[in-house]
């Protein structure tokens, strides 16, 4: 069986607790790559695998810190 097809995106309702000095956002989610596209087409709000819900505005750029609770569980997805 294949892996689900998963990348991360900003999280655009943070609070100012959860951004960096530079404004950026602290965390990026994992949300499936189909839903990324349609939400910043369309507006409609996506799913991450930690159950945040949001509208797409832009992806993280490689490197960028993820969600610890959305990482513990692409792993685990990962694994089966």
């Amino acid at each position: 069986m294949s892996s689900p097809s998963t990348t991360t995106i900003e999280r655009p309702d943070v609070s100012t607790e959860e951004r960096t000095d530079e404004g950026t956002p602290k965390f990026f989610h994992y949300v499936k790559k189909d839903k990324i596209v349609e939400s910043a087409v369309m507006g409609n709000m996506v799913v991450a695998l930690c159950g945040e819900t949001f509208p797409v505005t832009k992806q993280a750029k490689p490197g960028s810190p993820v969600c610890p609770k959305c990482e513990q569980l692409y792993q685990m997805l990962r694994k089966k």
